[in-house]
């Protein structure tokens, strides 16, 4: 079985728990902050657990991480 490649992209995006779960940034966080409030911005910083829907598809882009 030959070895799969990872996405460049998706490895940059996100990470495994060590339960196997792909954790992922928030989006929205990037410009026009000024409208946005201060408690809002704080919470965009934290990361989450992607959604179980999405969650087979980052397992297959990412496999060795």
């Amino acid at each position: 079985m030959p070895k799969i490649k990872t996405h460049t992209g998706a490895k940059k995006r996100f990470r495994m728990t060590k339960n196997g779960k792909p954790i992922r940034g928030h989006a929205y966080k990037s410009h026009i902050l000024n409208k946005k409030t201060t408690k809002r911005k704080r919470n965009l910083r934290k990361q989450v657990v992607a959604d179980v829907t999405n969650q087979k598809q980052i397992k297959r882009l990412i496999p060795y991480k």
